[in-house]
């Protein structure tokens, strides 16, 4: 008996175009589709031109499907989940169906394709080294306040989802959780004949918000900046510490203290001193082993 698998199909987010060869030839061949919503994705196959049987997968009943999907699998059947758009599991269902297959032993394997955070984060203009997924906020607003707040510290630019009807609230919520002057960018329709980016403050975002009637319509992405850290000490700063420490300490121990307060390296930090260290408190700079040889 052929080995049965699950496989992860991502699906255009708005361009057919980009379904992958793969992708078609997975749906194609797989005895069984998996699909968030079976009425739209049987207007996908239909534009395939493929025709492949269909059962439900969504947060209601996955709890209860994916033992039947696993089971499926394990008697030799490729099953293919999908989601309205982009790759299951994210801000979708598909996660209890893989972790039963995992637990069970069955092969789990992923065709990727077109990504709504990916394409939002390099559109956005924002630092994009590194990033983390929000999904959907929460729709209550206090709950989304809190939820908001909790991330005012976060240093990675964010990425969020955005129902068009909250858009302009959560904005709000944003600009008083993160501060007007925070950089965002939201973007809309992604991949598709009316795409749009946005770009500025969250304070400028919420004034467009209010005035183009478009900027609420479609599917939202919103990335924002992370939390500028504190700037760190320079060497002027750095020199001036010493000087203040050296004249009442051995050079290695005020060169341990200033590190200890900066976060540099002692080692760096002693090799500012003045050429031969040494301060009117203890020319010993054995005190307490805290000596430091110049490099």
């Amino acid at each position: 008996m052929a080995q049965g698998r699950i496989e992860l199909i991502a699906t255009p987010i708005g361009n057919l175009a980009d379904l992958s060869p793969r992708a078609r030839e997975v749906l194609a061949f797989a005895d069984i589709l998996a699909a968030e919503d079976t009425r739209h994705t049987s207007g996908l196959l239909r534009q395939l031109g493929i025709d492949r049987p269909l059962v439900s997968l969504h947060e209601h009943n996955e709890a209860a499907r994916a033992r039947e999907l696993v089971e499926r699998a394990q008697e030799g059947a490729v099953v293919a989940l999908v989601t309205d758009a982009g790759m299951p599991l994210v801000s979708d269902p598909g996660f209890l169906t893989v972790r039963a297959a995992i637990d069970a032993g069955v092969p789990v394997s992923a065709v990727p394709g077109p990504s709504a955070v990916l394409l939002a984060l390099a559109l956005s203009g924002l630092p994009v080294e590194r990033f983390c997924f929000e999904g959907f906020l929460p729709a209550r607003a206090a709950a989304r306040r809190a939820a908001l707040r909790a991330l005012s510290g976060e240093a990675r630019t964010m990425v969020f989802f955005e129902a068009p009807h909250r858009i302009a609230g959560t904005l709000a919520d944003m600009k008083e959780a993160f501060g007007a002057d925070r950089e965002a960018a939201v973007a809309r329709e992604l991949t598709k004949m009316h795409e749009s980016v946005y770009r500025g403050t969250l304070g400028s975002l919420l004034q467009i918000a209010a005035n183009d009637t478009n900027f609420a319509r479609g599917e939202i992405t919103v990335v924002v900046a992370g939390a500028a850290g504190e700037a760190a000490p320079d060497d002027a700063f750095v020199r001036r510490a010493l000087d203040l420490l050296s004249a009442e300490l051995p050079p290695g121990r005020a060169a341990a203290l200033v590190a200890q307060l900066t976060g540099r390296r002692r080692a760096d930090v002693y090799a500012l001193l003045p050429h031969g260290g040494g301060g009117s408190g203890n020319d010993n700079d054995n005190d307490n082993n805290e000596e430091v040889e110049a490099p």
